[in-house]
């Protein structure tokens, strides 16, 4: 089985991705539609609403999703491999080996009853054939690298004898521990607080540089995409709405959800004492899309073919493509008043 794409292939391969759960009620179509490349050491950032799809696709990508209950559709190939083709066998070898996913809460994705260090050993031993010793110090070195302080003590501790910061610092560890190519990041610095989530992102970059690694990192704050990211797509009742360099999103977006996202957040061009502007409404139910555009109810550039008709992606620039029926209107209002700016 091929397992290195062509140069000019992407490492990971999106292409019409549709997610569909049929467990409840009536069907909720949680991604629909997603197209998405991510390259050899690139970091493309999925940011959004709650809901709006992000953590589902990521999940896909290790077929995560209880197979009973859920209908997925589409393309999803990595380096080379058909994801959804898999044998329970080829996806034991795929999880933790070619792609790795670091978890939105590790209290609940390390196992309790097993220190974290031998964790990491089992996972090292599982996907190559070295000794336990030879584990044990990768392990080791693993902790070293992710400034775990007092490494080989902290190996025998158990996840709820560590702080949330160092609990997160072990699940990269893990997440790293048998070389990935792909390292999925589920917005891993959420329960966190301010200090220790720049400290968690910046390593995460350092790590990337260093590593050559190709990273899915999903996140609510686009201020945290802008940190890490390469490439930035926005995601709306599981579409992408909008997707470009991070360069370009921040300083020129053409989606009006894009637009209120940067406007909802503090940034240095906030004028002291003036109230953050706000998203009106809530997001679409999921079991009942509308016809058009998703986001039309809560969108101050609405007409009446928003509500009719599913916009198709306009590319505004190379690699920069918006589904909106309005972007040229969007780029007028922006160009009449302050740039929007984000620190």
């Amino acid at each position: 089985m091929n397992t290195t794409p062509s140069p000019e292939e992407p490492l990971v391969r999106l292409r019409d991705l549709n997610v569909t759960f049929t467990g409840g009620r009536k069907p909720v179509h949680a991604v629909n539609g997603v197209s998405l490349d991510l390259r050899q050491g690139e970091v493309v950032a999925l940011i959004g609403e709650s809901g709006s799809g992000k953590s589902v696709t990521m999940r896909t990508l290790l077929r995560l999703h209880p197979e009973r209950r859920t209908q997925v559709t589409g393309e999803v190939r990595v380096a080379g491999r058909d994801v959804l083709a898999l044998s329970g066998r080829e996806l034991f070898d795929y999880r933790g080996k070619l792609v790795s996913m670091i978890f939105q809460e590790p209290l609940l994705a390390l196992d309790p009853v097993y220190p974290v260090g031998a964790q990491i050993v089992e996972s090292i031993r599982r996907h190559e054939n070295v000794s336990a010793a030879e584990a044990h110090q990768r392990a080791l070195a693993l902790f070293e690298r992710v400034r775990i302080p007092s490494p080989e003590r902290r190996l025998q501790a158990y996840p709820h004898e560590m702080s949330g910061g160092m609990r997160q610092r072990a699940m990269i560890a893990l997440a790293l521990a048998c070389r990935p190519q792909v390292l999925l990041a589920d917005e891993p610095t959420t329960a966190l607080d301010a200090t220790v989530q720049i400290q968690i992102l910046l390593l995460l970059r350092e790590l990337q540089r260093d590593l050559n690694l190709s990273v899915l990192f999903v996140t609510h704050d686009i201020g945290a995409a802008v940190e890490v990211a390469d490439r930035i797509a926005v995601m709306y009742a599981g579409r992408i709405v909008e997707q470009g360099t991070a360069r370009e999103l921040i300083r020129s977006p053409r989606h009006p959800y894009t637009v209120a996202l940067l406007k909802s957040r503090a940034h240095g061009a906030l004028t002291p004492g003036a109230r953050l502007e706000t998203i009106g409404g809530a997001p679409p139910d999921l079991a009942a899309l509308p016809p058009g555009c998703a986001f039309a109810d809560r969108c101050t550039f609405t007409e009446a073919a928003c509500r009719s008709t599913q916009p198709p992606a306009v590319t505004l620039s190379p690699g920069h493509l918006a589904r909106c029926l309005r972007t040229d209107a969007v780029a007028a209002r922006l160009a009449a008043t302050s740039p929007v700016a984000i620190a």
